[in-house]
């Protein structure tokens, strides 16, 4: 198949690339390093021409809420005309999990009205939505970290390797369409206060935990179910310990 992917030379777009060029596809790596923007739509045409499947794995350049509504916005409307034009056959989404019950988050609001965009747009498409990545779990701890303690959120959270985001992404490239949502999230389910204490015992940087029913994760409010994958996810195989020790 010939699979144009969007957003290549990120954390998972270079993955899947590398992944799918294994697997005997021919990729096209779209990218604004490589002229393609799809902000703006230049360039978009002709990434997907000829394309059999788009794989969208595209990021923000910020996370305030109004920037990234405009760029989600323009990014999934752009991308939805060029793939009509282009007659692909198949859409795939990188999302995150929990989006559509994450109401005060300004990010997890663009990414619904990118979803919305190719859910209504008439293309067969498949939605990846995976939980937060090992390689975000310092930020996320460091963030967490108020005046020598750290406050924490009383919920779940349940990381997971880029590198088997991008495996799942890059089978459901080469699979048929879902028409639907497709969960993934790493092997543990675990408080921010274990998160924490894992990420702690690895790095060496010790501080009391305190659970906090006003810690937000990056200002949004989670619970118990906010960021967890529920039945029927694709459960991956890394843990949090195994990645860090390895990193």
């Amino acid at each position: 198949m010939k699979i144009t992917v969007l957003g290549a030379t990120g954390l998972i777009g270079s993955r899947v690339v590398t992944l799918l060029r294994a697997a005997g596809h021919e990729v096209t790596p779209a990218a604004r390093s490589a002229g393609v923007d799809a902000v703006t739509g230049k360039g978009l045409d002709g990434a997907l021409a000829g394309a059999d499947v788009v794989v969208d794995v595209t990021n923000a350049p910020s996370l305030d809420a109004e920037p990234v509504m405009t760029f989600f916005t323009a990014e999934s409307a752009n991308l939805v005309a060029a793939a009509k034009a282009a007659a692909v056959n198949h859409i795939v989404v990188l999302s995150i999990v929990g989006v559509d019950a994450l109401p005060d988050s300004g990010y997890a609001g663009a990414k619904v009205v990118q979803e919305k965009t190719v859910i209504g747009s008439g293309v067969p498409y498949t939605i990846v939505r995976a939980t937060q990545f090992h390689e975000f779990t310092e930020r996320i701890v460091g963030s967490l970290l108020v005046d020598g303690t750290y406050r924490v959120p009383d919920a779940r959270i349940q990381p997971i390797s880029a590198a088997e985001v991008a495996a799942v992404v890059a089978d459901a490239a080469q699979a048929a369409p879902v028409n639907g949502v497709l969960d993934v999230g790493g092997p543990e389910k675990m408080t921010f206060g274990q998160l924490v204490r894992v990420v702690s015992a690895v790095r060496g940087r010790q501080a009391p935990i305190v659970v906090d029913s006003a810690a937000t994760y990056f200002g949004t409010p989670v619970d118990q179910h906010s960021l967890v994958t529920g039945h029927g996810a694709v459960i991956t195989d890394t843990t949090l310990t195994d990645w860090l020790a390895a990193e």
